[in-house]
C-alpha cells in the first residue's frame, strides 16, 4: 500500500482465524489467478505421521480468484514466524502475487503467498469433495482437529463475505458436517471449546432462626447444591 512500506503477506487458510502471530493492518480482499484447494497434506498441525490432515493451498488458476485477507508484517519475527510455519513446517513456498481489497477502498498492492505445489512432499493431490472430508472427520494433530481447521475457515467466510460462494470450501464444508452428526461426534470437543463445571459447597443448618436471618443475603443463595456448566 502507497502508505504502507512493510511486507504484506496474504492469508486464505487458518490465518484467517488464527495467525499466530502480531500483525498491523488487516484488511479483507482477494487475489487473482489462483484457486483454494485442500489438497496439501499436514503432518505437524493438523495430522500425524503417516496420517496427515488436509489443508489448504492455492493452485494456479488463470480464471479463478480467492478470497482471504492482506495482513502487514511488522518486525522480522513475523516473517521468520511465518516463514517456520508455512515452509519449514508446511511444505509451502514463496510467490507474490497482487492483493484486492473487497470494498475497492485501496489500489491493488503486491503480498506474499504461501502455496504448496505437486512438487512438496506433503502434498495429496485432488480428490472428491466426500473423499477429503473423509480424512478431515479422521484427522487431528498437535494443533487440533482438523474438523477445527475447515469449519473455523467456512464459518469465517460466511461471516467476512456472506455474498461470495466458494464452492471447493463449502462442499467439503457439508460433507464434514454430516459425517460429524452421522458418526455423533461431539462438535464442541472437536472445535476446542472447553466446558467446566463449577460445584458450590453445600451449608446445612438445622438452626431454623439462623437460617431465616440469612435468606436474603447472597451466601443464603448459594448454600444449595447445584451444578452449572460454564462455556470458557
Amino acid at each position: 500500500m502507497d502508505e504502507s512500506t512493510n511486507l504484506w503477506v496474504f492469508g486464505y487458510g487458518s490465518l484467517v482465524w488464527k495467525p499466530g502471530f502480531q500483525h498491523g493492518k488487516l484488511l479483507v480482499g482477494y487475489v487473482n489467478g489462483f484457486a483454494r484447494r485442500f489438497w496439501q497434506g499436514n503432518e505437524t498441525h493438523r495430522g500425524t505421521p503417516g496420517k496427515p490432515g488436509r489443508v489448504a493451498t492455492l493452485i494456479e488458476e488463470a480464471k479463478s480468484t480467492t478470497y482471504g485477507v492482506a495482513m502487514e508484517l511488522q518486525g522480522e519475527e513475523a516473517l521468520d514466524y511465518l516463514n517456520n510455519r508455512e515452509m519449514t513446517l508446511g511444505g509451502y513456498i514463496q510467490k507474490i502475487t497482487m492483493f484486492h481489497t473487497a470494498d475497492d477502498k485501496h489500489p491493488p498492492f503486491p503480498v506474499l503467498v504461501f502455496v504448496a505445489t505437486s512438487k512438496s512432499s506433503f502434498w495429496l493431490g485432488p480428490a472428491e469433495p466426500h473423499v477429503i472430508a473423509e480424512q478431515v472427520v479422521t484427522s487431528s494433530g498437535p494443533s487440533g482437529h482438523n474438523v477445527e481447521y475447515v469449519l473455523r475457515l467456512a464459518d469465517w467466510f460466511h461471516t467476512a463475505l456472506p455474498s461470495v460462494h466458494d464452492e471447493h470450501l463449502f462442499s467439503i464444508e457439508v460433507h464434514v458436517r454430516i459425517k460429524v452428526k452421522e458418526r455423533n461426534l461431539c462438535l464442541k470437543t472437536i472445535m476446542g471449546e472447553k466446558e467446566a463445571v463449577v460445584e458450590t459447597r453445600v451449608v446445612e443448618l438445622d438452626d431454623r432462626s439462623r437460617t431465616a436471618a440469612r435468606r436474603r443475603t447472597f451466601a443464603y443463595t448459594c448454600e444449595k447444591k447445584c451444578m452449572k456448566c460454564i462455556k470458557l
